[in-house]
C-alpha cells in the first residue's frame, strides 16, 4: 500500500504574493544548503504546453544529498548518488516526481495546488474516492509546529517575526483562523518503496523528511518577506537565475572533489606510473541549462 499524505500549509499572504516569495525562498535556501557535495545539478529547464493545464515550466534536476540521510540508509547506498526530480509547474497547480539513481522501486509523486483560503477545501486536488480513503490530512502550522533544534533560528521564527514592509506578524496562537490575507498550499504526497522488509520504515522516514522540509521552507518564505515583498516576477526570476548559477558552481566543485577523492582511494593501492598532467578540456562542465533549486515546494 502506497503511503499517501495531504499536507495543508497556510501562509499569511495571497497566492500571488506566495508565488514570488516561494521563488525567492527556494533560490536562497538552495544556495545556503548546497555544500560538501550536497546540492542541485539542473539537467533541463524549459517551457512546456499542456492540453489541460496550458503553458508551464518543466525542470529536471539531480539532488545530491547523501549526508542528509540517516546512517542506516547511508550504509545501504554508494557514497555518490542522487535523487532525480522532474517538475511540471502550471502555477497555481504543479506536479513533481522523484526517483532514486540506484533504487528503481523507489518513487515520490506530489500534486500541489494553491488557494486563497485557510485549508478548508476538502478535495482541492480532485482525488478519486479510493484516493480519499487512503489519504491522511496533515495541517502544518509554520508558527507553532516544532522544528528540529539544528534548523531553528530566532530571526526565522514566525512567533517573533514582524514584517516592516507588510506589517504582518508576529503570528499568534490560532492565527490560521483569524489572519487576513491567508492562503493554503495543498500538497498530496505519495511515497512508494517496494523493497520487502524496508518498505514501511523508508516510507515513514521519507514522509517525515518531506514534512520537515516543508515546515522549514515555509517558515523562511514568511520571515524573509521583507527581502522579496517589493519584487516583481521579473525581479525574482533575475534573482533566482543569479543565485542558481552560484549554487550550480558550488555543487559542481564539491562533487568533482568528492569524485577525485574516491578515485585516489582506488588508485592508491595500485602501482603508479608518473603521468604528464593533462590540460583541462575547454568547454567542460555542467549543462548550460538554468538551475532551479533544492527541494521543490512548487
Amino acid at each position: 500500500m502506497v503511503l499517501t499524505k495531504e499536507y495543508r500549509i497556510c501562509m499569511p499572504m495571497t497566492v500571488e504574493e506566495y508565488r514570488i516569495g516561494q521563488l525567492y525562498m527556494i533560490a536562497r535556501h538552495s544556495y545556503e544548503q548546497s555544500t560538501n557535495g550536497e546540492g542541485v545539478e539542473v539537467i533541463a529547464n524549459e517551457q512546456v504546453n499542456d492540453e489541460v493545464n496550458g503553458l508551464g515550466q518543466y525542470t529536471e534536476k539531480r539532488i545530491h544529498l547523501s549526508s542528509h540521510l540517516p546512517y542506516w540508509v547511508q550504509s545501504l547506498i554508494p557514497k555518490i548518488f542522487y535523487v532525480t526530480e522532474k517538475a511540471w509547474n502550471y502555477y497555481p497547480y504543479t506536479i513533481t516526481e522523484y526517483t532514486c539513481s540506484f533504487i528503481p522501486k523507489f518513487s515520490i509523486s506530489i500534486q500541489t495546488r494553491y488557494e486563497d483560503n485557510n485549508g478548508t477545501t476538502e478535495n482541492c486536488l480532485g482525488l478519486t474516492s479510493e484516493e480519499l480513503e487512503l489519504r491522511e490530512v496533515d495541517a502544518v502550522d509554520i508558527a507553532y509546529d516544532e522544528i528540529k533544534p539544528h534548523h531553528y533560528k530566532e530571526v526565522e521564527d514566525p512567533k517573533f517575526y514582524k514584517s516592516e514592509k507588510s506589517g504582518r506578524g508576529p503570528l499568534v496562537e490560532g492565527w490560521r483562523d483569524t489572519h487576513l490575507p491567508i492562503m493554503c498550499c495543498y500538497k498530496c504526497v505519495n511515497v512508494k518503496f517496494e523493497v520487502w522488509g524496508l518498505q514501511t520504515r523508508v516510507e515513514d522516514y521519507v514522509q517525515a523528511a518531506i514534512r520537515e522540509i516543508l515546515l522549514l521552507g515555509h517558515r523562511q518564505a514568511f520571515t524573509w518577506m521583507d527581502e522579496w515583498y517589493d519584487m516583481t516576477i521579473d525581479d525574482v526570476r533575475n534573482y533566482e537565475k543569479e543565485m542558481q548559477e552560484k549554487t550550480n558552481m558550488k555543487v559542481k566543485v564539491c562533487i568533482e572533489n568528492v569524485e577525485e577523492l574516491e578515485k585516489n582511494k582506488v588508485s592508491s593501492s595500485q602501482p603508479q606510473t608518473p603521468q604528464t598532467p593533462k590540460s583541462p578540456k575547454s568547454g567542460s562542465g555542467t549543462p548550460s541549462a538554468e538551475v532551479k533549486s533544492w527541494f521543490s515546494w512548487s
